[in-house]
């Protein structure tokens, strides 16, 4: 990469001088990246409170989440090769005034849909973060500190997963929704003033064009595949909204790939589906996120509207998952499992895990939070093991030379994982949910809506019972599409090593 930057004066032994302030630099740059991963998980706590105070029906709470997720993973490949070629340092500093702009106009939002399109503009923010924080570090840091740095910014990245739902339920204990959006006021503006300040700029004018055209092919297609598994439920599956949703969907997602081969600087390879190793590494990563991004999206309602906690109980009961997926990823036990059984068993046992993991919480979780708490453990220990080996594929299908695009690749299909898991997962509890519905509140698009409409204990009990049967009916989903994704992914990546393997026993 060339910098801008002047050459930094050499120490007695002929190395360059150490940047003073590296330190600094990666505590502003850990807390942005905090801010960003907590907006991924916070909301989950936030779902009984928004569709109360802004009469949101549940497809509006899938669309608040899914407009963040949509945005960053349509832009987070472009916004890396346009930091990379017109300044790394602008790009942050940008990324942090429009993530914090949103944050404000989402605190503010008085409908759904102001919310909705403020969530969109945090997501622009959020990708040009997420994808130039560790570009900063490798260039403020030398190769002997590069790797505790980026252990401390990994580390922060696994807080950030597991504290979202614990401070946005000790937020919401005591201040309005919007307050989960306003804490990222003073972290965007103290992060804003140090990148300034501090942070050189580096940029390698020569680098790739942005491809603009392919970040927007490929986010209008997930929209209109994500639109189209939204409104199914409420609108009926074979509805023109749905089917003209779907059909844009998948006409933008073909022109992209299309666009994508026939370019010199493709935002995505399509030469790396060639390869079943990446396929396969990369199925798998995606329907992991989907189980967890679904997941998260039905345990917050699971806990508050079904079981009754508040919401800081709610944070708490959930964070079982994210603590044990850091303690395992710290004690670096899915890394020694990949070396002992190799990179298809880890996968399928993770997965297999994983899924076993949502259906105790959908069979043993229905009622109360022991049986809950077992799946919450089963399904971190899932992913802590599966994790490491698919990223591991990931990387190692793609040549060196771009291995900063594989990274990219496989940040980008996760988002539209966890988007897919919102959009799916709660289409089935919306249609389960509506069929066993009681007549006296047909229609409704939310469970308190429907209990708006009960007149009797008996009505009421009907409504929290179709409303959990939706919820167990989604988890089932999850589990099955998780598990199906683990014995493809094991199976593509056997294949692939039988493939690799083969010329080395004929020249032997």
């Amino acid at each position: 990469m060339t910098a801008t930057t002047t050459d930094s004066p050499g120490t007695a032994d002929g190395r360059p001088q150490r940047n003073p302030t590296r330190w600094v630099i990666l505590g502003v740059i850990c807390l942005a990246q905090l801010t960003v991963l907590l907006d991924n998980t916070v909301l989950t706590v936030a779902i009984p409170s928004l569709t109360a105070d802004l009469d949101a029906a549940t497809s509006d709470v899938q669309w608040m989440i899914n407009a963040y997720s949509l945005v960053q993973a349509g832009l987070l490949l472009t916004a890396g090769s346009a930091a990379d070629r017109y300044g790394r340092k602008k790009l942050l500093a940008l990324g942090l005034g429009v993530f914090g702009l949103g944050s404000l106009l989402a605190a503010l939002s008085e409908s759904t849909g102001q919310l909705i399109a403020a969530r969109a503009g945090m997501g622009v923010g959020g990708a040009l973060l997420m994808t130039t924080t560790l570009a900063v570090i490798v260039q403020v840091f030398d190769a002997d500190e590069r790797a505790k740095a980026i252990g401390l910014w990994g580390a922060v990245s696994s807080l950030g997963f597991a504290a979202g739902p614990l401070i946005g339920g000790a937020l919401l204990n005591h201040f309005w929704w919007g307050s989960i959006f306003l804490i990222n006021l003073p972290v965007a503006l103290l992060g804003l003033l140090a990148v300034v300040k501090l942070v050189p700029e580096s940029k390698n004018p020569s680098g790739d064009r942005p491809d603009l055209l392919g970040a927007l092919l490929s986010t209008v297609g997930m929209t209109g595949i994500v639109f189209a598994i939204i409104s199914g439920p409420e609108h009926g599956w074979t509805s023109a909204r749905v089917l003209i949703a779907a059909a844009a969907g998948l006409a933008a997602l073909t022109a992209f790939a299309l666009w994508e081969r026939h370019i010199p600087y493709p935002m995505l390879d399509m030469h790396f589906f060639r390869n079943s190793r990446f396929v396969g590494a990369v199925s798998g990563s995606i329907l992991v996120a989907f189980g967890m991004g679904g997941s998260f999206f039905l345990l917050g309602q699971h806990l508050q509207l079904v079981l009754h906690y508040d919401p800081l109980e709610t944070g708490l009961r959930m964070s079982p998952l994210a603590l044990v997926i850091v303690l395992l990823n710290l004690t670096g036990v899915g890394v020694r499992l990949l070396q002992k059984v190799g990179t298809p068993l880890s996968i399928a046992g993770g997965m297999g895990l994983l899924a076993a993991g949502l259906t105790a919480i959908a069979v043993l979780g229905r009622d109360g939070y022991g049986g809950m708490l077992l799946g919450l453990v089963v399904m971190g220990t899932g992913i802590a093991l599966a994790m490491p080996a698919m990223a591991n594929a990931i990387m190692s299908a793609i040549p060196p030379e771009k291995a900063g695009v594989g990274a990219g690749v496989n940040g980008t299909l996760q988002e539209c994982g966890n988007g897919l898991g919102v959009a799916v997962l709660g289409a089935v509890l919306n249609s389960r949910f509506a069929a066993l519905l009681p007549a006296v509140a047909a229609g409704a698009g939310s469970l308190p809506a429907a209990l708006a409409h009960a007149r009797t204990p008996q009505e009421r009990h009907a409504i929290e019972d179709a409303f959990a049967s939706g919820v167990q009916s989604s988890q089932l989903v999850g589990a099955a599409a998780v598990l199906a994704g683990g014995i493809l992914a094991a199976v593509l990546l056997r294949r692939a090593e039988r493939a690799r393997a083969a010329p080395a026993d004929q020249a032997a």
